[in-house]
């Protein structure tokens, strides 16, 4: 619930602290983030909303900044650029306090603790911002195990250190989760690495991310963790199958999988011009099947399912279905709204640092884009409370 006027106001005369900060504009972006994955990390516990307010000098007075609807959309945007993992809850509006119009930005602790803002962990001391240290990194942790944790969070009971694959956990996801001087300077063990970015509880049990994201066997824990795909000659399921394949492993094996068969599937006509020159078009677009099968691996439901992802490629079209309908907030908006709501935070974070997520909330725009581009027709969604299924028809 959004902050009174009246606690805006006391906050607003108060000093700075780990809870309020005051900026006269926005004049750097980059700060702005660092602010955010402070509040949202709430170290100090206060379970309450940190606020920053834009167009108020330090001492609180008036900064004579103009806030407009340019200025709102900015810091609303500093939240879903894929900088902040995993993204917090915030709200962004404009206000009038003691007689001044102020933005200001509602941040609310996250139940995800640690937040990092480009692989960094920034918390608020009092009114100083600065990197967790392990000390403060360990009490975060130690809180997320105590709230109410999104599946992908959750240890899973049975599962060890034994169970990851460690190697591929230094060697490909490490680096990408982590900026290399963090790295360097942190001189933590594979083990707090691990607990720091939820890939295993602070106690050393593997979380369900954890499993299928460097899991050995992800299968054996979370059965329905693969994907179906199934490529027939025709316009039904009674046609003749012409390949089927079962994608699964750990998660950047099957993104680079899908990827490769996403590719040799779709088909280029090759019209030439007047000018004799070669104009190449394909019956899909690369990019809209791409963001099409990452959101589903992203946003599907693993808990309480044994159901796969199933890309079913017909000669007129492709469908993807994903195991779970519209989650948190996109459960109660029009679907594609641009709303955009997190039901395994974790491996949305993790696909945003491989570099399969380009923004979050991008995706079904930038499928609509890439589909009018190649002169497509616009994807068909089916949505409900089990699945959400998405069928691109083709272009030839």
């Amino acid at each position: 619930m959004a902050l009174s006027v009246d606690a805006l106001t006391a906050l607003l005369a108060d000093l700075e602290s780990d809870r309020v900060e005051r900026k006269a504009g926005l004049f750097d972006k980059d700060m702005v983030g660092k602010i955010i994955c402070a509040f949202a990390n709430d170290l100090a516990g206060h379970a309450a909303p940190g606020v920053l307010f834009i167009g108020v000098t330090d001492d609180g007075n008036h900064a004579d900044t103009d806030i407009n609807d340019k200025l709102l959309q900015d810091l609303a945007s500093c939240r879903d650029q894929g900088n902040i993992l995993p993204p917090p809850s915030m709200t962004v509006r404009k206000i009038r306090l003691n007689g001044q119009d102020v933005a200001v930005v509602e941040v609310q602790p996250s139940n995800s603790p640690p937040v990092r803002y480009k692989g960094q962990i920034w918390i608020r001391v009092g009114p100083r911002r600065g990197v967790a240290n392990a000390e403060d990194e360990r009490m975060l942790n130690e809180r997320r195990r105590s709230l109410d944790l999104p599946f992908d969070s959750r240890p899973v009971p049975g599962a060890t250190l034994d169970d990851l694959d460690l190697q591929l956990f230094t060697s490909t996801l490490l680096p990408s989760l982590v900026p290399p001087a963090v790295l360097a300077e942190n001189g933590r063990s594979i083990e707090q690495r691990l607990a720091a970015l939820r890939l295993t509880s602070p106690d050393a049990v593997p979380t369900a991310a954890g499993l299928l994201a460097i899991g050995r066997e992800p299968l054996q824990w979370i059965p329905g963790a693969y994907i179906q795909f199934l490529r027939v000659d025709g316009d039904d399921l009674a046609s003749p199958i012409k390949d089927e394949k079962r994608i699964d492993g750990p998660l950047s094996t099957v993104l680079r999988q899908l990827d490769e068969i996403l590719t040799i599937n779709i088909s280029t006509s090759i019209d030439f011009t007047s000018s004799a020159t070669e104009a190449r078009t394909p019956d899909y677009p690369l990019a809209a099947l791409q963001q099409v099968v990452r959101n589903a691996v992203m946003h599907r439901s693993y808990e309480n399912t044994n159901s796969p992802i199933r890309i079913t490629w017909y000669e007129d079209r492709v469908e993807v279905v994903s195991p779970g309908g519209p989650f948190g907030i996109v459960a109660n908006s029009p679907f594609g709204s641009g709303l955009t709501d997190y039901r395994n935070p974790t491996l949305a974070e993790i696909m945003r640092s491989l570099g399969y997520v380009q923004r979050f909330g991008a995706g079904i725009p930038i499928t609509k884009k890439s589909l009018a581009d190649n002169g497509s027709p616009l994807p068909i969604f089916e949505v409900n409370p089990s699945y959400v299924g998405v069928t691109i028809g083709s272009r030839l």
